[in-house]
């Protein structure tokens, strides 16, 4: 029971269809379709999420709604046992909103924003495991933010901001939860455990001149215990049935601390460049699980008490992006994002699949009158392989990773 205990703490490390790490690469369309290269753009309300200084370029009112739609193109597990599985959870789809208005007779901006922070998870059925038996072996995993934020021009170069938000974390697992083969294994199962937490990013923008912008962000950790869980451990073959536990927490987990630098360059009236250097803390963030689970509905067995190793790797995220205005209506946009899985082989989770290191992106916006826009484009993670032995889990020695992934992203806004 131990063993299974503790190699159910790594699902809830990260979303798997997150793209660095458990973090996606951009929010909202401008963003993501120029590859998250967006702190010294940040001119629509996704600012709240990138850069807040950058909503002092919104002059009036804006509203945004975007949504992506994830396709897995091959995100599968292959080990000893015989196993070679797809996921089956092929789609996800991720939203968002936000609304901006300037603050009459002041150099000020305010926004309130709703952002899809990571990703879903992974869920592979009919897995044979080691104990002779066919079950499923799944994690998910979803993290969202509701966030204020302001940004003020101090003087006609410099700009500064800040947004606060609430973030919600919530998480769900199964490790064979139909099996029970005494006294070696002992499914299991979590449902509801979730958290709910503060955040909040500062950003300062620089217009060093009239064609270049620089600007800089810091975004605080955010740790994430996940309280209030349901646990189901299957001790059916021990003939006590399906013993639950009402009270689990786990914690050790967090959105991570993060430092980013970037430069935008308007070549001319059509071509904007832009370039993101972000340093993002996992070491901090992803070091160490605990899983604690008491109240159980047969009071002859204890309480749970196990801890997982993760060791994150710490990430440097490099974005690159542009947008070409091809006519007064159509802007054209691209990007690359590179930034090295943080996730060390040996802590490796089929369920925690956030193993990309290089994302594609394009797509453009139409603009339909002075008040509507059109966005919409597509993200490609290019395809992952890695080659993992990981003691904690019921996978054996030689397991296989492999993810692949597109995204569409789409998104409507409106100023006036």
């Amino acid at each position: 029971m131990q063993k299974i205990i503790i190699c159910s703490l790594g699902l809830f490390a990260g979303a798997s269809h997150a793209t660095n790490g458990i973090n996606l690469i951009g929010f909202g369309a401008e963003s993501t379709l120029m590859a998250g290269a967006d702190i010294a753009v940040a001119r629509d309300t996704s600012a709240l999420n990138t850069n807040p200084a950058g909503l002092t370029q919104i002059q009036n009112k804006r509203f945004d709604l975007y949504g992506s739609l994830l396709r897995i193109t091959d995100l599968s597990h292959e080990d000893q046992f015989g196993n070679d599985r797809h996921a089956s959870n092929l789609y996800t789809g991720l939203g968002g909103m936000g609304y901006a208005q300037n603050l009459q007779n002041t150099p000020c901006t305010a926004g309130l924003g709703l952002f899809a922070q990571g990703g879903s998870g992974g869920v592979f059925e009919d897995m044979n495991t080691a104990f002779g038996t066919e079950d499923e072996y799944s994690g998910l995993f979803a993290v969202g933010k509701l966030t204020a934020g302001l940004g003020c021009k101090v003087n006609d170069k410099w700009s500064i901001g800040g947004s606060f938000g609430l973030v919600y974390a919530q998480a769900e697992q199964k490790i064979f939860a139909d099996t029970s083969v005494p006294p070696t294994f002992s499914g299991i199962e979590i449902e509801d455990a979730s958290s709910l937490r503060t955040s909040f990013k500062l950003g300062i923008q620089y217009q060093a001149t009239p064609k270049l912008t620089l600007a800089a962000t810091y975004t605080g950790k955010t740790e994430l215990p996940l309280t209030d869980g349901q646990l189901k451990l299957n001790m059916s073959g021990s003939g006590l049935g399906v013993v639950k536990y009402d009270d689990v927490t786990l914690k050790g987990l967090a959105l991570p601390e993060e430092i980013g630098v970037g430069a935008a360059y308007q070549m001319n009236d059509k071509l904007l460049l832009s370039l993101k250097v972000n340093w993002i803390n996992w070491s901090d963030a992803m070091k160490q699980s605990v899983l604690s689970a008491s109240k159980p509905s047969n009071p002859a067995l204890p309480n749970i008490n196990s801890t997982s190793t993760m060791n994150w790797d710490n990430q440097i995220v490099i974005a690159t992006g542009l947008a070409y205005r091809y006519n007064d209506k159509t802007t054209l946009y691209a990007g690359y994002n590179y930034g090295k899985n943080p996730i060390p082989d040996e802590h490796i989770n089929p369920a925690v699949a956030g193993i990309f290191d290089h994302h594609l992106t394009f797509g453009g916006s139409y603009q339909l009158n002075k008040e509507w826009t059109l966005y919409s484009g597509i993200e490609y993670d290019f395809r992952k392989k890695v080659d993992y032995t990981n003691p904690e889990l019921p996978f054996g020695t030689d397991a296989q990773l492999r993810n692949e992934a597109v995204w569409l992203h789409m998104m409507v806004s409106r100023q006036w």
